[in-house]
């Protein structure tokens, strides 16, 4: 019985050989490949095993497709959260220029502005930022960066783009302080522009301005334009002042109470121009009796002919 256990069949000894099947199986491919080439005949068959094939292969594929699929939603995933990141950072980094944009195109169109004053008015100045308001509650002032250094001297009147705004009333060696026309201490004369009638704007210290002097029954409307009259000698002329709001007529006053608002941004923006003095007038010729030598001949004249 142990031999019989060990010993092999006699049918698998009597097999063909290992190499005479090779030859076998080369010769019926190549016959195989030889008739395919030449007449397709196994086109059918190709089609045939690729559709019974195809969904195998395809669910064969699909631990690895999914795999390659979260592994490729999770790098997107995170390149976006990265990038996110970036973005908030580079949106907290831009965030004072971008908010300052707005104010920085309104800051260059009223420089823009003075510019156009600067020339339409034929007057030089320079421009100057206003750093702090005056520490005095009840007074209208604003202190800018231009002082001595630059120039600056007391008397010097300030515009903005639409028209007065104050004057230098004190000069420091870097910076200066200028009054606001609506200050209760600032008198700027004006003319209306409607009639040409002249007179005096007085600031009220609550930012309006008030029109003094005008009689009860002079033509004097809501809505008129108060311009610089230049009488002064430190206003240019023509400069818009204010425009008149109110009016007050009182029989039992001789003048009328006439309320203003000016024009110009008193209580806005940072920026102002000021103005270069103007030039002094000539001084008047003198006589020609005071002149020195020419009364003394006439009047020596007359008194040799008394003599005589």
């Amino acid at each position: 019985m142990a031999g019989i256990d060990h010993a092999p069949p006699p049918f698998f000894k009597r097999g063909p050989a290992p190499l005479a099947l090779l030859t076998f199986y080369i010769a019926v491919s190549l016959a195989i490949f030889v008739v395919d080439l030449r007449f397709k005949s196994l086109e059918l068959l190709r089609q045939s095993i690729a559709l019974v094939v195809d969904p195998v292969q395809r669910a064969a594929q699909t631990p690895g497709s999914l795999v390659d699929y979260v592994d490729r939603y999770l790098n997107g995933f995170r390149q976006l959260q990265q990038e996110n990141n970036e973005l908030k950072h580079n949106q907290l980094t831009t965030a004072p220029n971008l908010q300052r944009l707005a104010h920085l195109e309104a800051e260059n169109e009223r420089l823009r502005k003075l510019l156009a004053v600067k020339e339409r008015e034929k007057a030089s100045g320079q421009v100057a930022h206003i750093m702090y308001t005056a520490r005095d509650p009840f007074s209208r002032k604003v202190i800018v960066d231009k002082g001595q250094q630059a120039g600056i001297v007391a008397g010097q009147p300030a515009i903005d783009e639409a028209g007065i705004v104050g004057q230098v009333t004190r000069v420091f060696p870097f910076s200066a302080e200028v009054t606001l026309i609506t200050d209760k201490d600032q008198v700027v004369p004006v003319q209306i522009v409607r009639n040409g009638q002249r007179s005096v704007v007085f600031g009220l210290g609550n930012g309006q301005l008030e029109l003094r002097y005008i009689p009860a029954n002079a033509d004097v409307q809501e809505g008129d334009m108060l311009v610089t009259s230049g009488l002064d000698g430190i206003y240019l002329p023509g400069f818009p002042v204010a425009k008149v709001i109110k009016i007050e007529r009182d029989s039992a006053y001789s003048f009328a109470r006439i309320f203003c608002a000016p024009v110009a941004g008193v209580e806005n923006f940072g920026e102002l121009m000021i103005l270069d003095p103007r030039q002094t007038l000539p001084p008047p010729p003198p006589d020609a009796s005071a002149r020195p030598g020419s009364g003394d001949k006439p009047t020596g004249g007359k008194r040799s002919r008394k003599g005589l």
